[in-house]
């Protein structure tokens, strides 16, 4: 196991408040019915097995119980969520639904009629706003984007040969479709439309979002922000959109955005396999999650009452999350249990001597 110097350990005496009003509250494990031992052996499994962890959250009944980040990675760090960024997008769609913006079932082509191809098929014609969030477009491949064209008419040009919502098909360029709608419907990028909705409620600093050359938020991927706001937004969606007794996202866009809408495969053993909401995968245990690749992970646990953010660069993501399953799941009772001072100092000495090697650059298209 990769060990060094202290870096940042867990609140281990009792419930902290934290500094910062909008942090999320601390407390121990224990107190809300976590083991420190289990955590401490998902901890040590999860830094043996994935290359290489960069941070873990842990949330349970609203509180954070347990937090490490392996050195250089520090709480303060804005780390690239690459696809993760989608659920965020799809939230900004939720949004300007609830605003009267646009309806989910619109024709894609209404929004940008002077992109549109000369003759556009039936089936570009049929694909809705609808078909971009649950990635069933109608394509077979991805369209390529590069800085030498009109993104948006790149993708309307691109070829649809199935009938839109019948085919799932992960497709990136979908979810920057939907960027580009609130873009236009609303006047604002979707981080500036996010910003008084989402970000500052929930006290999200400083959100880094990349953008097209045409000046159109990536949506699916580029956005940067530190592993707490992935968990603030995983206990967002885990209380139905409510956050701090204000509704910020309509519980009826939680339920359907985390909600199966359309089969993405059939291996009982994959959580790539277990259903798509919109921009939100299923997973096995009845969790929901938003993901990105090289193992950035939001996982909602609704029967736990528990919230992981995970940030990592990995390839091997399903193996990641395994851990999770083999490893955490275990962690959670009912009840509180006994205070455990041994079994928090183990756990802080372990969280204390995390490092990782040095974090990957990633350029964006700007």
């Amino acid at each position: 196991m990769k060990r060094t110097h202290l870096l940042l350990g867990i609140a281990l005496l009792g419930a902290v408040s934290s500094s910062n009003a909008q942090s999320l509250p601390r407390a121990t494990p224990e107190s809300q019915g976590v083991s420190s031992d289990v955590i401490r052996a998902y901890i040590e499994s999860a830094d043996q097995k994935v290359n290489t962890m960069h941070s873990f959250m842990l949330v349970r009944h609203g509180k954070v119980v347990a937090e490490s980040w392996w050195k250089p990675q520090t709480p303060e760090t804005h780390h690239i969520m690459n696809s993760l960024s989608k659920s965020f997008t799809s939230t900004a769609v939720g949004l300007a639904v609830e605003d009267g913006k646009l309806s989910i079932d619109d024709p894609v082509l209404k929004f940008f009629p002077d992109d549109a191809p000369a003759e556009p098929s039936e089936n570009l014609k049929a694909m809705k706003v609808r078909d971009l969030l649950t990635m069933s477009t109608g394509h077979e491949v991805e369209v390529k984007l590069t800085k030498d064209v009109s993104w948006v008419k790149a993708f309307l040009a691109h070829p649809v040969p199935r009938k839109p919502g019948t085919h799932f098909k992960y497709n990136t360029p979908a979810t920057y479709m939907l960027s580009a709608i609130v873009q236009k419907v609303t006047g604002q990028t979707v981080l500036e439309y996010l910003k008084p909705r989402l970000f500052d409620p929930l006290g999200i600093k400083d959100p880094r979002w990349g953008t097209s050359p045409q000046g159109i938020i990536l949506g699916g991927f580029g956005l940067f922000i530190r592993t707490e706001d992935v968990a603030k937004f995983g206990q967002l969606y885990l209380q139905k959109g409510m956050w701090e007794g204000k509704q910020l996202i309509p519980a009826r866009w939680v339920e359907a955005a985390t909600s199966k809408q359309v089969s993405n495969g059939s291996d009982p053993n994959s959580d790539w396999a277990q259903g798509y909401g919109f921009q939100f995968w299923r997973c096995r245990h009845g969790a929901i999650r938003g993901d990105g690749a090289n193992g950035q992970f939001c996982v909602v646990l609704p029967e736990q009452d528990a919230v992981i953010a995970i940030t990592a660069d990995t390839k091997n993501m399903q193996a990641e999350l395994s851990v999770v399953w083999d490893k955490l799941l275990p962690a959670f009772h009912k009840d509180a249990l006994p205070e455990n001072a041994e079994a928090q100092k183990k756990l802080k000495e372990t969280i204390d001597s995390l490092t990782a090697g040095k974090p990957r650059v990633v350029q964006n298209v700007q």
